[in-house]
């Protein structure tokens, strides 16, 4: 499988399988797994991964929709089926990805940058090392400040570079909140900003980013377009499916890389049967969204 090509190719969408710690609890209780039914973060992690290698040997995740899948670190460093995870999607032509931020920093300037990762280099060439091909890394902006969505965007591309560096592509991903006021006028702001730090990259190296869907349909055209750009995919940001597929439609060539939007109905008490049909409803449905 040609990665790049695959990503670039744009026929499909990202699944995004990397809930941390802190968000962990809620995805379980989504899915039915109550919170006396673990005990410590190990036996939470081991559920977790219970859910995702589920869903990752579902035979509708492996139906060519689904194109590229985002990992927690622990996931990545978990098997599937006796296999790295990683490798595990590999054959079955998902290209892997892994979540590397620590979380993110007190709000200032109406942004939350990442926390610092002092053992990002040794991470990056783990996930080298097991076939990953890319990552993603996630802020938040909550308003439209000029100068923290300038912060935040130079932040991205700082740690984009150090991902390059180590053979990787990363995903840059400054989440607008959905919330926000004003957003319309600071997805402009942000988009200025990310075509100014585009141009610090050198020919021939690309990026990819996650950007929530945004107010104005179409306002990313020109990122779409970009050389140095490999893909730009739509986070859900909260919204639901029905919500998020109708609003991705409107934005011709970015696709999902929805993580809610695409595990909102599946539940542990499933059958494997009711499990995989309600996993490809979804996955038809974004992908519908994605390629419209």
């Amino acid at each position: 499988m040609d990665m790049k090509k695959q990503i670039a190719g744009r026929q499909g969408f990202i699944a995004a399988l990397d809930q941390s710690g802190g968000s962990t609890p809620k995805a379980l209780r989504g899915y039915g797994v109550a919170d006396s039914e673990w005990s410590g973060d190990d036996e939470m992690y081991a559920k977790i991964h219970e859910m995702r290698s589920r869903i990752i040997t579902s035979p509708s995740f492996s139906n060519g929709k689904v194109i590229g899948a985002i990992l927690f670190e622990k996931t990545m460093d978990s098997l599937v089926e006796g296999q790295p995870t990683p490798q595990a999607l590999i054959d079955r032509g998902i290209v892997p990805f892994i979540k590397i931020d620590k979380g993110l920093e007190d709000e200032k300037d109406g942004v939350q940058l990442m926390k610092p990762m002092p053992d990002l280099d040794t991470l990056l060439a783990r996930a080298k090392g097991l076939g990953v091909f890319g990552t993603k890394e996630r802020s938040v902006i909550n308003e439209a400040n000029p100068a923290g969505i300038a912060a935040i965007v130079a932040q991205q591309f700082e740690v984009g570079r150090q991902v390059l560096a180590a053979g990787l592509v990363p995903m840059l991903e400054p989440e607008y909140s959905i919330n926000a006021e004003g957003r319309a006028e600071g997805e402009k702001i942000l988009k200025a900003e990310i075509l100014k730090n585009l141009e610090t990259l050198p020919e021939g190296e690309q990026v990819m980013l996650k950007l929530s869907i945004p107010v104005e349909p179409n306002l990313y055209a020109d990122l779409i377009a970009h050389p140095k750009v490999l893909a730009v995919v739509a986070l859900s940001g909260g919204y639901s499916t029905d919500e998020a597929c109708e609003k991705l439609a409107q934005n011709h060539g970015m696709i999902a890389s929805f993580s809610r939007g695409l595990l909102q109905d599946l539940r542990a008490g499933q059958t494997d049967a009711e499990f995989d049909k309600t996993l490809g409803d979804a996955i038809d449905q974004i992908y519908a969204a994605s390629v419209a």
